[in-house]
């Protein structure tokens, strides 16, 4: 019968086990026990001392905001409007895109009193929802 190596050297090391005395099994217990221990109290911290306090607070990172991803309907017109406020923007040394300018209008829209809400819904035109036709 052939056996490998590593079946033979561990069998070898099992029937060594099984022949040594108790009282060296003893020895290297109790070394590995006292190894362990003094291992544990150079780590341990006496804890009159004062410990580093943990940071409650998680590194500085701004809490993500969920996005909803839509689209909608606008006329040519509007459309152009949006490219006009952006080059306003650039000329006030701000970069904004056109995600960042109809927030800004929600923004405005919603400080706005009902009075004013309600005359910049009416001189909005209604449009037909849904995909414009191939033109």
């Amino acid at each position: 019968m052939v056996t490998s190596s590593r079946a033979r050297n561990s069998a070898v090391l099992a029937s060594a086990k099984k022949d040594m005395p108790s009282s060296i099994k003893t020895v290297k217990q109790r070394t590995s026990r006292a190894d362990a221990t003094r291992k544990m109290q150079a780590i341990a911290v006496d804890p009159l001392q004062s410990a580093p306090a943990k940071s409650t607070k998680k590194k500085d990172k701004p809490e993500k905001v969920k996005v909803v991803r839509d689209s909608f309907t606008i006329p040519k017109a509007e459309y152009a409007q949006i490219a006009e406020l952006k080059k306003r923007a650039l000329g006030m040394g701000l970069e904004a895109k056109k995600s960042e300018l109809i927030r800004a209008g929600l923004l405005l829209l919603s400080n706005a009193t009902d009075a004013s809400l309600d005359k910049a819904l009416k001189n909005v035109p209604t449009l037909k929802t849904g995909r414009p036709g191939k033109a």
